[in-house]
């Protein structure tokens, strides 16, 4: 399977650290490539239309995008945990998915805002309200988070939280949420989080 791939996508990162966690790194070849809002890439095109990343090739040549769907396959061809099949555990991991996955669409969206010539300083405060937001509830639920087995919710909520830390340092987090931050630290010593940090390059 071809992957392709990029060392500060956090998208790409939720499906490395999946890989990671389901031993199947190994099966996956990656393909550098570089997915700019402001230039579709031709070549990515030709396996994803919408040139972006991650998108991933599958031995038979068809293609799966994008990291939700990619982590879902990637656990079900390895008969993984990362979905729950059933009952309560698996709405409350697809409900931590979702919410991690929104923060990341909050947080790229809220980078290429504050780069823009002439920012809009409603709509940076728009997309930091909710950051704010989506922390202060996740300090609220760190007992259920630490309690329930880890899933694709965990998975995807640290990799939002370590996007805070890699594009919005600045954000200081861990101070909104003192209990949320030892979770991630926990979390961040876990063999798939140390091997797909991001890294600029």
């Amino acid at each position: 399977m071809q992957l392709h791939w990029s060392p500060k996508s956090p998208y790409v990162r939720k499906v490395m650290i999946a890989a990671h966690e389901l031993g199947v790194v190994d099966q996956l070849a990656l393909v550098r490539s570089v997915a700019a809002m402001l230039k579709p890439n031709p070549a990515l095109m030709a396996v994803n239309p919408l040139s972006k990343i991650p998108a991933l090739v599958l031995d038979d040549g068809s293609t799966l995008w994008d990291s939700v769907v990619i982590c879902e396959y990637l656990n079900a061809r390895a008969h993984g945990p990362l979905f729950p099949s059933e009952g309560p555990a698996r709405w409350q991991a697809l409900r931590w998915h979702a919410l991690g996955d929104g923060m990341l669409d909050a947080l790229i969206l809220w980078r290429n805002e504050r780069e823009r010539e002439v920012p809009l300083v409603n709509l940076i405060a728009a997309f930091e309200l909710k950051i704010n937001a989506a922390l202060a509830l996740l300090e609220s639920e760190v007992d259920a988070l630490a309690q329930a087995p880890f899933t694709i919710g965990h998975l995807t909520l640290v990799c939002a939280l370590g996007y805070i830390d890699y594009r919005f340092a600045s954000h200081c987090w861990r101070g909104r949420a003192p209990r949320l931050a030892v979770w991630f630290e926990t979390m961040a010593q876990r063999t798939s989080m140390k091997a797909t940090e991001p890294v600029d390059g």
